[in-house]
């Protein structure tokens, strides 16, 4: 097996794929990455068996076929020194020696034979197919994934639903204190309505290597894996089993009490106040009336306590609401828009989250955060 890459095209394909390797694997081949070069074109493959990142990286010239298994660790290691240059691989396939023969030297790592590499099993003729666009499915991940739950017990609240149908696409997380649903209207599903569980860590994977631009994205479904292939990268992972709850039973729908306010403000305003709530509950208490809102935070164990009066656009009875500060900092943080509205309807029902400004016509954003009791 030998053949001669680019430095720099190798280490970029197999830094993205080698985040898929767990820190403690279930088999130590998966350590390695997988090299499989083949018709001109070097196949690079990590895995933890749950999900499975593959990359195709163009070779320079290919002398000869075949396949091994390198330590990632070793390979990424040594592929950082290099300034960008061509890199010959020669392999050994019987003694799995390589060698990486480069402008100014040699250097020899130790390989694995190939053959005890798992493959994960490829989705069978039943699956469902269908085209979307690289930004549009990073978006949407990136304004729903930091809701996820870290749930050993309801797997499922770990993940980040995606609703097809012919209407829009619908991304949808929560851990069961707060909830982001963000529909596209700009997509649509025109094989009927679908639905897909994305577990997080493969959701991590496409947030970190999605282009944001409208490149092709394949989506391939069944109930128990997910295949996502984009640019030169394919991407297969195992679903979560389980079904998620009904997120639209919990989004409050009557809130006569809105409240506008400079996301900017309330943000700072929240992070000085935060600093004085009691550490265990992280509680801030919002006391809104006519035209201005009170942010106001105390310990009793410490003597402390601290309050701002910030303006705002309301009209109405005086409400008084509790929020846990690092979840609405949290959510402040993933609207974009200058103002927020703040929707409620009493104090021991969830607030809602909204951009004031909707710059994009084609995208729905609520955010839902639970109260605390003040």
């Amino acid at each position: 097996m030998k053949f001669v890459v680019s430095s720099n095209t190798l280490l970029t394909r197999l830094q993205a794929v080698s985040k898929v390797i767990g820190g403690k694997p279930v088999q130590p081949i998966l350590d390695n990455i997988l090299l499989v070069a083949t018709e001109g074109v070097l196949y690079a493959t990590a895995s933890d068996k749950e999900t499975t990142m593959e990359a195709r990286i163009e070779l320079e010239s290919l002398e000869e076929e075949g396949k091994i298994t390198i330590p990632a660790k070793i390979l990424l290691d040594i592929l950082k020194e290099f300034p960008e240059q061509p890199l010959t691989f020669e392999i050994n396939t019987e003694t799995n020696e390589v060698k990486i023969i480069s402008e100014k030297g040699e250097f020899s790592v130790p390989g694995e034979s190939a053959e005890d590499y798992p493959i994960q099993a490829a989705l069978n003729d039943s699956s469902n197919d269908l085209t979307s666009k690289c930004g549009l499915i990073l978006e949407g991940i990136v304004k729903t994934i930091f809701a996820t739950a870290n749930d050993d017990l309801r797997p499922v609240m770990n993940c980040i639903l995606i609703e097809m149908n012919e209407d829009n696409f619908t991304f949808v997380a929560s851990d069961a204190h707060k909830l982001v649903r963000y529909k596209r209207f700009d997509a649509k599903s025109e094989n009927g309505q679908f639905s897909l569980i994305l577990p997080k860590k493969p959701a991590l994977m496409l947030k970190n290597i999605l282009p944001k631009d409208d490149s092709e994205l394949k989506i391939s479904f069944n109930d128990k894996m997910a295949c996502f292939v984009f640019g030169d990268y394919k991407m297969t992972s195992t679903l979560v089993e389980g079904r998620f709850p009904n997120y639209n039973s919990v989004i409050p729908q009557n809130n006569p009490k809105k409240i506008i306010i400079e996301k900017k403000e309330l943000y700072n305003s929240l992070r000085r106040v935060s600093v004085m709530a009691n550490q265990a509950s992280n509680l801030v208490k919002f006391d809104v009336a006519e035209g201005k809102i009170v942010i106001s935070a105390q310990d009793m164990d410490y003597s402390m306590s601290g309050h701002e009066t910030l303006t705002c656009q309301y009209e109405g009875e005086n409400i008084a609401i509790g929020f846990k500060s690092p979840f609405v900092l949290e959510i402040l943080s993933n609207i974009e828009s200058e103002n927020v509205v703040l929707e409620l309807s009493d104090p021991t029902r969830p607030g809602l989250f909204l951009p004031f400004e909707n710059e994009d016509n084609d995208e729905d954003l609520l955010m839902l955060l639970m109260p605390m009791m003040v």
